[in-house]
């Protein structure tokens, strides 16, 4: 949940667990293309077909992360126009090795053998995309703006003052935010336009993860939920609706699951890896709360709960979410998880 917005996935047996956003930066570059997307988005050559798409003829993804190149990428595998923006040209030629790797290996899967027709079905989905650092030309010819930036929310509500200003009148803006308040984001949007703005959080890595949680305001207008969930259901994923609330439906389930972890191992109930065993074996889940959290980061879940331990509506000076005096060694310490080496367990 900081920096380049993503969120972590778990896989174990082909299953995955899926939450959070997290620091990344990446995106990808291909040429552009003016082709409108079809009544019937479809993925490529497969013979699936989803439900008649909304005709966004060009949709704008800002955040050239892991997260924002997977959303760009999704769209454009199922026949829409993508501008993909980010800062700097070096963001956009980071995400671009991640795109056309994950393209391959999706080419490679769908076409066995077929070397020529994976090398096509690459070229066709790039060729619906385009980088570009130039926020307000990207965003003044889009009829959906995605924001995957940085999770801050001072920068995110600056970003949407622009859009508000350059995006055309009828264009939605969205936020790929994993807990930040929407209705704050959007302060900056003008009256006029915050029935068109709502959260769009994806979960990663977008191409196989199912889950979008379309996030409405108390202004949200229901033709702008009417148009998200039918754009998720053209990119063959599964949304669910959620009040503008902190977490949204998944966060705000699992975070007081992992502090509760936490808790129980500051008590001394139980090992570390006994919890995540109990978990696994007992519960069925993919990965022990403890393993979760070390991919995850922990300086993310340390983020999450200050914040909602601070001003979480509903949440603030809760127990549920009151900060771990365990989770703050750690992160003094520089024992992230994963990405540093260390974290409840050595890597």
């Amino acid at each position: 949940m900081i920096r380049i917005a993503r969120s972590v996935v778990l896989p174990r047996s082909g299953r995955r667990f899926a939450a959070f956003q997290h620091s990344s930066s990446s995106s990808y570059s291909s040429s552009s293309s003016t082709d409108r997307p079809s009544s019937h988005a479809t993925v490529g050559n497969k013979d699936s077909v989803a439900e008649t798409a909304p005709h966004f003829a060009s949709i704008t993804v800002l955040g050239g992360g892991q997260m924002g190149a997977g959303i760009a990428q999704t769209a454009a595998t199922f026949n829409y126009t993508v501008n993909l923006v980010d800062m700097s040209d070096d963001a956009l030629s980071r995400g671009q090795g991640y795109i056309i790797k994950s393209l391959k290996r999706v080419a490679k899967m769908r076409f066995k053998g077929d070397e020529p027709q994976q090398s096509r079905f690459v070229d066709d989905v790039l060729s619906r995309i385009k980088l570009s650092t130039d926020t307000e030309s990207a965003a003044a010819g889009a009829d959906l703006i995605i924001e995957a930036i940085i999770e801050q929310i001072e920068t995110k509500r600056a970003v949407f003052g622009v859009l508000d200003k350059v995006a055309p009148a009828e264009a939605i803006l969205a936020s790929n935010t994993s807990s930040l308040p929407i209705g704050a984001i959007g302060e900056a949007v003008g009256d006029k336009r915050k029935g068109q703005l709502a959260g769009l959080h994806f979960f990663n890595p977008v191409p196989q993860m199912k889950l979008v949680e379309i996030v409405r305001t108390e202004r949200t207008t229901d033709e702008t939920i009417d148009r998200l969930r039918a754009f998720a259901k053209s990119i063959d994923k599964a949304p669910v609706l959620c009040r503008d609330t902190p977490g949204f439906i998944v966060n705000r389930l699992l975070v007081p699951y992992l502090a509760e972890a936490i808790r129980m191992l500051e008590r001394g109930d139980a090992t570390a890896e006994d919890i995540d065993t109990a978990m696994k074996c007992g519960a069925g889940y993919p990965m022990g709360p403890f393993q979760l959290l070390d991919y995850v980061g922990l300086d993310t879940v340390k983020f999450i709960l200050d914040g909602w331990y601070k001003e979480g509506e509903g949440l603030a000076g809760s127990d549920l979410v009151r900060p771990s005096e365990k989770l703050d060694e750690l992160v003094r310490n520089g024992r992230l998880g994963v990405k540093s080496g260390a974290g409840f367990y050595d890597y």
